[in-house]
């Protein structure tokens, strides 16, 4: 068959022609930005974990999210597709939360939503009373072998380090001997004395996270003896110690009591226009006949109007928020954690002296509970 090498050439040559001819301009306007997801909606339950979704454009795209409970992994954006791996953490609160993740391309842009359940209640044993209008949030009932290293921290500090106390706290037990034990349903917070020193244990609660509001609950039984300082008390999860530090950042005491005045518990609250420091502080003290010989209930029911503490369901202390909006009054808006601690003479626990005859002492606790109000 015969082939005219010509042909083509002659046939590009009337093309270009044509569109010289046509009077537009001699290359074609670009396609207006474009970018579009393969989803508009991604759903996480409380747990969270990760999801991927596709990306096209019609050139160079990104993706970018401002809620830091949500994490990108980006593939092909220097392309006309691509893939986004979206990660999201764990939802701490009870209340369902929603995010959003932004693509650009040029001047285009498009949105992905996000929504992550609310963490759904603890399953409650029904030997545990629930208040009217609250859900368990959290607790140790203290039914294992040990403590639970995930939600207990220990302290770990030499004496003086305050208020003046003698004792040595360490991390679970000095010389094979525990500063904190768990055994036949009890966590035991022990003082006791080792080659010349005294040792003893503070631990807390969610130290990281914390919480605010609610009703924190222990039964506890106290230890016996001159010198002993047990307490059940909680401080604020961040605290700028350069620029606020204590007793501005603030202080609740849900139980406090020394041996030398066995059977008197006391609660207090601390801030800046209210504490010892100035004389001005708020503390309430009753007789609790036998806490040092078996187990009573100590609670702080803690709102955005007020402080309560009871012992055996019975009001101890009472302090209401001023709502004059004064950190100096009300520093009582953030997260606090829960410290127990078994301390060793200090300025108020060593304010009669010490008897070391008394040592080993036990501080006892049969569980912690906390209740917040039910999520809307």
């Amino acid at each position: 068959m015969y082939y005219n090498v010509f042909a083509p050439f002659a046939a590009a040559m009337l093309m270009a022609g044509a569109v010289a001819c046509s009077g537009g301009s001699d290359s074609p306007e670009p396609a207006p930005s474009a970018v579009a997801a393969s989803v508009e909606t991604i759903d996480f339950d409380t747990e969270g974990g990760t999801k991927t979704f596709t990306v096209t454009a019609n050139g160079e795209w990104d993706a970018a999210t401002t809620d830091a409970w949500l994490r990108l992994a980006k593939t092909g954006t220097t392309s006309t597709s691509g893939s986004v791996e979206l990660t999201a953490a764990a939802n701490p609160d009870r209340k369902e939360r929603t995010g959003s993740i932004t693509l650009m391309s040029g001047s285009a842009r498009a949105t992905v939503s996000v929504t992550q359940a609310g963490k759904a209640a603890q399953p409650v044993d029904p030997t545990i009373t629930v208040p009217e209008g609250y859900e368990l949030v959290w607790n140790d009932e203290f039914d294992g072998a040990a403590l639970d290293a995930a939600s207990w921290t220990h302290e770990v500090q030499g004496p003086g380090w305050v208020n003046n106390e003698l004792q040595t706290y360490v991390n679970g037990s000095f010389n094979g001997s525990p500063v904190t034990e768990v055994s036949n349903g009890t966590l035991k917070i022990n003082c006791f004395k080792q080659a010349g020193k005294v040792y003893s244990g503070r631990i807390y609660a969610n130290v990281k996270s914390g919480w605010k509001y609610g009703i924190f609950e222990a039964r506890i039984k106290l230890p016996k003896g001159r010198g002993t300082w047990p307490a059940y008390w909680m401080m604020p999860v961040t605290v700028d110690w350069a620029n606020e530090g204590w007793p501005r950042c603030g202080e609740i005491d849900i139980m406090e009591e020394v041996g030398y005045n066995p059977d008197y518990t006391s609660s207090s609250i601390h801030c800046d226009a209210y504490n010892h420091v100035k004389g001005t502080q708020k503390t309430a003290e009753r007789l609790t006949r036998g806490a040092q010989e078996d187990f009573h209930i100590y609670r702080l029911e803690w709102t955005e109007d007020y402080i309560r503490t009871y012992v055996d369901d019975v009001r101890l202390l009472s302090f209401n928020n001023d709502k004059t909006g004064n950190v100096a009054t009300w520093p009582f808006s953030k997260p606090f954690y829960l410290i127990l601690n078994l301390a060793w003479g200090g300025d108020w626990g060593g304010a009669q002296g010490v008897d070391e005859s008394v040592l080993p002492a036990t501080m006892e606790v049969d569980y912690v509970r906390i209740f917040q109000k039910t999520a809307n």
